[in-house]
């Protein structure tokens, strides 16, 4: 059964299990192309979506973070739908790699329409804008959990998925970097003052190369693991693979973590810079500088030689940590807060890469011990659950302190409501990047079984 799996797709003709066919520079880019391209529309949402919201579409705070978090909650019920989706699709494309091919379209468009903000009342806005998030919302769990999932369906080698998750990585670093450059001078200079224009052409260009990069890369990837099956992986049997496969749950936790700080870091920074700092322009600044986490993207080959992953995902978030008080304690002084924003970015370009470079070997542990290969449904919420979730709490916990600390749109803070951005900014991201430093560390008892399980589902699968 899976040998005819493997010869409907064009040029995968491998073993079960295999992955012996080497992983060309075209495809390793084509990979990395698919996250570069997915931020294209993905960071306009995590970065710009709460202060349109508030500042652009003129919602109140609190119902900004209320949408926020509702939207999330709907997530909540998609990832396992989508990841066993994932796990019950036999396509001529293979099980993760169509859906790049069915959803680049609506998610393009749905990423437009969350950008639009008609006339409306703010009442039948506000309702618009929590429908339209929550459609966006469920694309986007449909269209970013296969880039994870197809991770270890390229290959089987962990050591191999490490590298192929850092050129992924570097290409989400280069996505956010070009929309975090160009989205507030591109905004003002389509708008000409009026930034519901400027956002309405800018994200239709950057929704269309989305399309066509998400496009291109589903051409130029390949998945070379066939995992046998003896029948269809149902949402029972995916949820089986969870059943004690504790490496999956420690993963999941501190990527909760890990993203409720690093999204609510990057929604309240507009806030910070433009009401503490009184330069909105720092906002583009600051965000073009943290392409640096490429760096600590780049650096993890080398470091996963000297270190384990384990190891690995805790020192990044050690230093996220380390920058962000740099930060803090900078107050004022530009350059003490440049320091630390490139210090924390180093870390968190770290700490972001690790779980999805792991998530393959939580996926081959849950086979190991359960007998499920079920890769849909544990990456979907290790991965692409995990970011939505942590954008919808940070997005609600940033909405309730900024609107219990009387913050006010497109006015002058008082003393009291920037106590709250910086609150926002500061506290909650050192807080949520600590606690993640626990599951970090927790994993390391797993990973010292991962060539053993490697070995033993070589002869399984075959």
């Amino acid at each position: 059964m899976a040998e005819n799996t493997a010869m409907k797709v064009k040029n995968e003709k491998f073993p079960a299990g295999s992955s012996r066919k080497k992983v060309g520079v075209l495809e390793k880019l084509s990979y990395a192309n698919l996250d570069f391209s997915g931020q294209l529309v993905a960071t306009v949402v995590n970065s710009y979506l709460m202060y349109f919201f508030t500042d652009v579409a003129l919602i109140s705070a609190a119902s900004t973070g209320l949408i926020l978090l509702i939207a999330r909650v709907v997530d909540a019920v998609g990832a396992p739908v989508w990841g066993t989706f994932i796990d019950m699709t036999h396509s001529k494309y293979g099980k993760a790699r169509p859906y790049f091919l069915w959803l680049a379209l609506p998610y393009a468009a749905s990423g437009i329409l969350l950008f639009w903000a008609p006339s409306l009342s703010t009442s039948a806005k506000a309702l618009y804008c929590a429908i339209v998030y929550m459609i966006y919302g469920v694309l986007y769990l449909g269209i970013n959990a296969p880039i994870t999932t197809i991770l270890p369906l390229i290959s089987s080698k962990p050591d191999e998925r490490v590298v192929l998750n850092s050129w992924r990585m570097v290409g989400s670093n280069l996505g956010v970097f070009v929309v975090n450059s160009l989205t507030l001078p591109l905004v003002a200079f389509f708008g000409g003052g009026n930034d519901v224009v400027g956002f309405r052409i800018f994200i239709v260009i950057f929704a269309c190369l989305n399309l066509a990069g998400t496009l291109f890369s589903f051409g130029h990837v390949r998945e070379r693991v066939i995992v046998p099956s003896s029948q269809r992986v149902t949402l029972r049997r995916s949820i089986h693979a969870m059943n004690k496969n504790w490496p999956w749950f420690i993963i999941v936790g501190g990527n909760f973590l890990f993203w409720v700080a690093q999204q609510g870091r990057q929604q309240s920074m507009v806030y910070y810079f433009t009401y503490y700092f009184h330069n909105k322009g720092f906002v583009t600044l600051f965000n073009s500088i943290a392409i640096i986490q490429v760096l600590g993207v780049l650096s993890i080959p080398f470091l996963n030689k000297l270190m384990s992953k384990s190891h690995i995902w805790a020192s990044g978030l050690a230093i996220a940590v380390i920058g962000q008080f740099i930060i803090m304690f900078s107050g004022l002084n530009p350059v003490g807060a440049i320091v630390g924003w490139l210090v924390a970015n180093v870390g968190s370009g770290i700490a972001v890469s690790m779980p999805f470079a792991m998530l393959g070997s939580a996926v081959d542990y849950g086979e190991w011990k359960n007998g499920v290969n079920a890769a849909g449904i544990l990456t979907t919420i290790g991965s692409a659950f995990c970011m939505s979730m942590g954008q919808g709490l940070a997005g609600a916990l940033n909405g309730k302190i900024m609107s219990a600390f009387g913050y006010v749109a497109n006015q002058a803070q008082t003393a009291h409501a920037l106590i709250g951005i910086k609150l926002s900014f500061n506290w909650v991201t050192i807080l949520m990047y600590g606690v993640a430093i626990v599951p970090a560390l927790l994993y390391f008892h797993y990973e010292k079984m991962e060539k053993d399980i490697t070995k033993e589902l070589s002869k399984t699968r075959a």
